[in-house]
């Protein structure tokens, strides 16, 4: 069975191209590791472009929107549209736990703390401001579905609040828990063997769905296979929708 390719793309014309990219691919350079995989040098080798700019990134880990400039012209107006927060951001996560809220803002200032696993913290003295509000859309046994629309773009931002808030996303190694989700997990009268069961989601439940642009139309990028089936899985047990 092939492997999936690294992303698709979603929307380009003769000034930007926004791609939906798989987890597990950085957006560019990795300063601890150059041999890593880089979404950027993939986009050039495969479309045959000589140079894309980079506008925003997202964490290797996460899959979904992620868009570049062709001209410096065009970077330039993108990269000051995100500095000056006129994009906005959904995403989708799959979290631990159960909220008791409909919605949540989380505010919390956020700092690299510069170790070899490349976390953020939160400090309320150094750290720099972060806000990131949270819808609840469903909860199925001990797993929920939210939305999460950041106002600042920190490293790992919508993890650590999250996790700051008691939920934690699913499959999050360094905020959380790194143990894959299941159905057996969530469905009580699952009759399979847990012990050869193929879990549903083994990689971090954190998808960057949409992005609007100033003066563009809403630029939306489909769940990937994984957490678009275990959301479903989730829809059919659960008694609670909005």
């Amino acid at each position: 069975m092939k492997n999936p390719p690294p992303f698709k793309i979603i929307y380009e014309d003769e000034h930007i191209i926004a791609v939906n990219k798989l987890s597990g691919i950085s957006v560019t350079a990795d300063r601890y590791d150059e041999s890593i995989e880089r979404l950027d040098k993939l986009i050039e080798r495969d479309l045959n472009i000589s140079k894309i700019f980079t506008v925003h990134r997202i964490d290797k880990d996460t899959s979904g929107i992620v868009i570049f400039a062709k001209d410096k012209e065009t970077h330039r107006s993108l990269s000051v549209s995100f500095e000056d927060r006129k994009v906005l951001k959904k995403y989708i996560l799959i979290v631990h736990g159960r909220p008791s809220w409909k919605e949540k803002i989380c505010d919390l200032p956020l700092v690299p703390n510069g170790n070899k696993k490349h976390m953020t913290i939160i400090d309320k003295y150094r750290g720099k401001e972060s806000l990131t509000k949270f819808n609840y859309l469903l909860s199925t046994g001990n797993y929920s579905v939210l939305e999460a629309y950041p106002q600042t773009g920190r490293i790992h931002q919508i993890r650590v609040h999250a996790a700051a808030i008691g939920h934690p996303v699913v499959c999050d190694g360094l905020y959380g828990k790194e143990t894959p989700v299941k159905l057996s997990s969530f469905k009580r009268a699952y009759r399979g063997d847990t012990l050869t069961e193929k879990p549903l989601l083994s990689r971090l439940g954190l998808h960057a769905l949409e992005l609007s642009l100033p003066n563009m139309e809403k630029l939306t990028a489909p769940l990937s296979k994984d957490m678009d089936s275990l959301i479903k899985q989730m829809e059919k047990v659960t008694v609670t929708f909005k």
